[in-house]
């Protein structure tokens, strides 16, 4: 979260069944319900990506007025979710995303 200067306030580490695996989250946000939102928004969305021929699903972006959420799969076992803040530096927010979600792949993988 710190390499992107201030822009992401939240993340978790989430299972593709919606288990926490670890969270940073904002007060008052429930991690169970989050991780569980997140594995279902990411389930939905790989759905159609297949439904409309377009590869195998590597993230998802969601925007609200109040900023974004990103969902970013970290191999097939896991998702990185992270929640930047209104005017974030959208691009860094993807690259620092993915980066995280790949070392999150590499350390699962090593605890097998």
């Amino acid at each position: 979260m710190g390499s992107t200067g201030g822009s992401v306030d939240a993340a978790a580490a989430i299972t593709g069944d919606g288990m926490v695996i670890a969270s940073v989250l904002q007060e008052g946000v429930d991690a169970d319900r989050f991780a569980a939102m997140s594995a279902s928004l990411l389930a939905l969305a790989e759905r159609e990506i297949d439904e409309i021929q377009r590869g195998r699903l590597r993230q998802l972006l969601i925007e609200g007025t109040e900023g974004a959420v990103l969902l970013v799969q970290a191999g097939t076992d896991a998702v990185l979710a992270v929640s930047a803040e209104p005017g974030a530096l959208m691009g860094k927010v993807f690259l620092d995303a993915r980066r995280a979600a790949t070392a999150l792949q590499d350390c699962l993988a090593s605890a097998k």
